[in-house]
């Protein structure tokens, strides 16, 4: 673990997130910077926990998921715990898109029978109003 330390503005500028977005990540425990004076000193591992949660919110990790994978992270046995629930957190996650894709082709589904019965509806009604006059 290299002894390399960023200022929040190095984070942000590196990672292209806010640092209102570090400090709130901080806020809820999940980095934790060295204070000298004001200023938040960051560490190796703050940045890889950061990576490790930017990563996670664009796959659809929850924070408590990020959380669970930071606390495993574990340099000295390779991380195979971490990268173990990783795993597992990412077919789980596969599962939940793969329903959530069934689920909006059965919606299509719906919302295309629910169109042809309106228009045959509509066509009926315009039909009836035709013959009618």
């Amino acid at each position: 673990m290299s002894s390399q330390t960023y200022s929040i503005s190095d984070l942000s500028r590196e990672l292209d997130i806010t640092t209102r977005a570090i400090r709130f990540y901080e806020e809820q425990g999940l980095l934790s910077p060295e204070r000298r004076g004001l200023e938040r000193i960051y560490s190796a591992r703050d940045k890889v926990s950061l990576k490790l949660i930017l990563r996670g919110k664009r796959i659809g990790f929850s924070l408590a998921e990020c959380r669970e994978l930071i606390e495993l992270y574990d340099p000295t046995s390779g991380n195979l715990k971490q990268l173990h629930s990783m795993l597992a957190k990412i077919a789980e996650r596969r599962a939940q898109l793969e329903q959530q894709l069934l689920d909006i082709q059965q919606m299509q589904l719906e919302l295309d029978t629910a169109e042809e019965r309106c228009e045959q509806a509509l066509a009926a009604t315009l039909n009836n109003q035709k013959n009618s006059h």
